[in-house]
């Protein structure tokens, strides 16, 4: 008897295997399972409807990438960190670094490599088919969102220090929180008079936000921001090659939406489950 019943659960899980690796739909001869779909609604906490969706896209993105050859290689990605520490006046290692301090470094390379696949693919299917962006057009974007291009020279935080890394983390979860292995201090930053490092920090901080934790002068720091004041608004020279980025990203972005479009309207699709 125990070994019908045994049989039995052996058979039935079997069963479930099958069916959960099952191939739901075909995208051009891609299969993806039932388990893909049921693990994309739970990652990304999307309806059965909604993670079709995203993985027919992503099936098709990722065919045009193979199709028209991208690729990136970590020369592209250590150029690009090069780049992205030269605008915030810091040396690689520095940033680098900083970098580590505030996330999973691996994760942030994968970021970048996405980033720059997905720009290498726009430049292979779009080059031709957008228009650059003018000096009137960057002028327009730049009198409607001048509040995006903002600094504020006068920063009111409050301080903490600690030789723990987990007391300050502590502290993020609950900020009325008080530990004798914490100094902290009401303090206003002059923007002018902060390292690249720290003015990296608190540019990328919110208001009434805890700063990601850092280490400086063989200590941990993090700063809540209390607020930013001194509003200034930077200068259209200042900003004019982001804005250049800005316009032609979105545009880029128009334009590859359209494109996929068009891509899974011909692609060949077949619902099987």
């Amino acid at each position: 008897m125990k070994k019908h019943i045994l049989s039995l659960i052996v058979a039935v899980s079997f069963a479930n295997a099958g069916l959960i690796n099952a191939i739901a739909f075909i995208v051009n001869d891609e299969p993806v399972t039932l388990y893909e779909i049921d693990k994309t609604m739970e990652e990304r906490n999307l309806s059965k409807n909604d993670a079709v969706k995203f993985l027919i896209d992503e099936k098709i993105y990722n065919q045009e990438i193979k199709k028209n050859n991208v690729s990136v290689d970590i020369f592209d990605i250590d150029n690009y960190i090069d780049r992205m520490a030269a605008q915030n006046k810091m040396s690689t290692l520095d940033f680098k670094s900083l970098i580590r301090q505030q996330q999973d470094y691996d994760t942030f390379e994968k970021k970048i490599k996405e980033q720059l696949l997905h720009q290498k693919l726009v430049r292979k299917i779009a080059t031709g088919n957008i228009k650059i962006a003018t000096e009137d057009d960057i002028k327009i974007y730049y009198e409607n969102n001048k509040d995006q291009f903002t600094l504020a020279n006068q920063i009111e935080v409050v301080a903490y220090v600690s030789k723990n890394k987990k007391l300050l983390q502590e502290i993020q979860s609950n900020p009325m929180k008080v530990d004798e292995g914490v100094i902290s201090q009401a303090l206003t930053l002059k923007q002018n008079e902060l390292t690249p490092q720290v003015k990296y920090i608190i540019n990328t901080t919110g208001v009434d936000q805890f700063s990601a934790i850092f280490a400086q002068n063989q200590q941990y720091n993090m700063f809540f921001i209390k607020e930013k004041n001194d509003i200034q608004t930077l200068s259209l020279e200042e900003t004019k090659e982001q804005i250049f980025q800005k316009i032609m990203e979105q545009r880029e972005q128009n334009y590859l939406n359209e494109y996929f479009e068009t891509q899974k309207i011909t692609s060949n699709i077949k619902v099987l489950r």
